[in-house]
């Protein structure tokens, strides 16, 4: 049924750990299987660490010496300035 002491933080969602990989000949569907949550996972991990990324670019988080509850609003901010940055050069490539 997998772990269920953190249901306030995951809202009632049950967490349960992937199988163990297998440590020889494992069979075609596993390998394809392992593969493909693999690839799901670090797809989800990466835009957690491209967005952390792109805050430090910004220098937001270490020069942020205001008060806490300004904090999301400047988050708010560098990712719109971000979000806008991107568009341009994306509609940049498309025309030349």
């Amino acid at each position: 049924a997998g772990y269920q002491g953190m249901g306030a933080q995951t809202g009632g969602r049950v967490v349960t750990a992937p199988h163990r990989k297998f440590k020889k000949n494992a069979p075609a569907w596993y390998e394809e299987r392992h593969e493909q949550q693999r690839k799901a996972h670090s797809s989800r991990r990466i835009r957690v660490e491209h967005g952390i990324a792109h805050l430090k670019n910004w220098r937001a988080l270490a020069r942020h010496l205001g008060r806490r509850e300004h904090m999301s609003d400047i988050v708010q901010a560098v990712a719109g300035l971000l979000s806008h940055q991107q568009s341009a050069s994306l509609s940049r490539s498309f025309r030349g």
